[in-house]
């Protein structure tokens, strides 16, 4: 085999309807788009756009507030830093700070943060964590196995009113 001698499989690409040859072709003259009007000219987008009634993106009411300084933390539970601790990725003699959960695939650092480590789950070993927060649950858990919980994000205090 040459490279001048490769085709395609017989029928893998479907040949366009060329349109404007004629009127026998069944694609002539209007090509197709009717007659006139803006969707019969060249560079039309109406997305979105339904013939002058109101557009459905702007029936439907808006809802809520988006916080464009919220902060985004990776889930950490409890399972699963027990399975890292189990596996041998993770040192339970060393502290466990978000980079050593980083470099052995426990978390994502890529877009967030940092870690929060959530309840979800069980833990029988005493480790030393650092990560940004914590929930009350989880380091309740975590000090009941002999361990402590260390959280880099202070929470503010809403102002008194």
């Amino acid at each position: 085999m040459k490279l001048n001698e490769i085709r395609d499989n017989p029928g893998a690409r479907l040949k366009s309807k060329r349109l404007g040859r004629g009127i026998g072709s069944g694609k002539g003259k209007t090509s197709g788009k009717g007659v006139k009007g803006q969707k019969a000219r060249e560079g039309v987008a109406l997305n979105g756009f339904e013939g002058g009634q109101m557009p459905l993106y702007r029936r439907l009411p808006k809802r809520g507030f988006n916080n464009i300084h919220r902060k985004e933390y990776a889930p950490l539970n409890l399972s699963t830093l027990e399975a890292a601790c189990e596996s041998g990725k993770l040192d339970a003699k060393q502290p466990i700070t978000e980079a050593v959960l980083a470099q052995a695939g426990v978390v994502r650092l890529g877009k967030v943060d940092g870690v929060r480590l959530l309840a979800k789950g069980t833990i029988t070993r005493a480790l030393t964590i650092e990560v940004s927060g914590a929930s009350a649950a989880a380091v309740a858990a975590v000090e009941q196995a002999g361990g402590s919980v260390k959280t880099l994000v202070v929470k503010e205090a809403a102002p008194a009113a």
